[in-house]
């Protein structure tokens, strides 16, 4: 199962009248930590745990602990300091050396923390923040359609503090061509949680048979790929169809649309055909350009290009996040 926010509120969503439930949520860390301020996961009253807080070596006794959260219905925190040797992450080996403060919350059909309203926006592709007290068991979603920065930081007085964490909805990437070579990237983005939609027009390629877990497969390139892309919030596509008037067309398409980055498949040379298709110059390109695609990882097979591929989306996604990383002062809880 992915790790992925949307995934781990999709299992409580599902099952959460049915058993206990705990949101667990790393709130402030210092030093050296595996996860960051805003990390989060589930545990139910099964002992089964949805996402991750560290590297694995606390979860055992994080879901201990929750279990006292579901007992009492009241916050309980928890500290692990990778420094002292008395402590017991010490003991279990963390490796990190830094210390990691954690609250884990009981979720209920009296006070769902706001988390109906977080996995809502992230069904719909929706971007915000999702804003937790501190002391007291709140929590609450605020769209924004346009989120600033990637980390969570801590607002308010003390005794009053909440933690404000950016959402945003996972990646979900185009791919224009569905042919063999289309199979590793599908797998492995969708092993990361990402979404994935396919556009051919070939009847041979991107058979259904071959990319059952994909979103949407088109087989035209035309107005309803456009609309699609837009309504979906697609972030990124990649150009594998090893066809130029293919690939020229759908950049056509992707050049008047919300994407955020394109990767080309093949040559430096070969976009540059691809634009001549498409009549555009570079600098009408409303998005950030990877050509040829991916990271230089090294590798010749399928599997290690989809990899370089997806890492060069995974690098383009992240830094435009980051380039304006800053706090963001978020409307205070009703």
């Amino acid at each position: 199962m992915s790790n992925q926010l949307s995934a781990m509120l999709g299992a409580w969503h599902k099952d959460r009248t049915g058993t206990e439930w705990v949101l667990g949520t790393v709130y402030k860390t210092e030093g050296s930590a595996y996860r960051k301020a805003g990390a989060m996961m589930m545990i139910n009253g099964r002992g089964e745990q949805f996402g991750l807080l560290s590297g694995g070596c606390l979860e055992a006794d994080i879901i201990r602990n929750a279990r006292r959260a579901m007992v009492s219905e009241k916050t309980v925190k928890l500290v692990y300091d990778g420094n002292d040797e008395d402590d017991l992450s010490f003991r279990l080996g963390v490796g990190c050396g830094g210390t990691v403060y954690i609250m884990l919350q009981p979720v209920n059909v009296q006070n769902d923390l706001g988390l109906a309203d977080l996995y809502a926006a992230l069904h719909n592709r929706q971007s915000g923040f999702y804003c937790q007290q501190i002391e007291q068991p709140g929590g609450y979603f605020s769209e924004t359609p346009n989120v600033v920065g990637h980390h969570a930081h801590m607002e308010g007085a003390a005794g009053e503090e909440r933690l404000v964490t950016p959402i945003r909805p996972e990646p979900h990437i185009l791919l224009v061509g569905g042919g063999l070579d289309a199979r590793p990237v599908v797998h492995i983005a969708r092993e990361m949680g990402w979404q994935v939609s396919l556009a051919d027009p070939r009847p041979a390629n991107a058979r259904a048979e071959h990319f059952s877990n994909v979103a949407a497969i088109f087989r035209t390139l035309d107005h309803d790929l456009a609309s699609y892309v837009n309504t979906n919030r697609v972030d990124a596509a990649i150009l594998m169809s090893h066809s130029i008037p293919i690939d020229g067309k759908a950049l056509s398409i992707l050049a008047s649309s919300s994407v955020r980055h394109v990767s080309a498949l093949g040559p430096a040379h070969r976009f540059e055909q691809v634009l001549g298709e498409a009549g555009l110059a570079r600098a009408q390109l409303p998005f950030s350009v990877q050509s040829p695609a991916g990271l230089p990882l090294g590798g010749e097979l399928p599997e290690s290009i989809a990899l370089s591929m997806l890492a060069g989306i995974h690098q383009a996604l992240h830094a435009l996040y980051a380039k304006a990383d800053v706090p963001v002062m978020v409307r205070a809880a009703e």
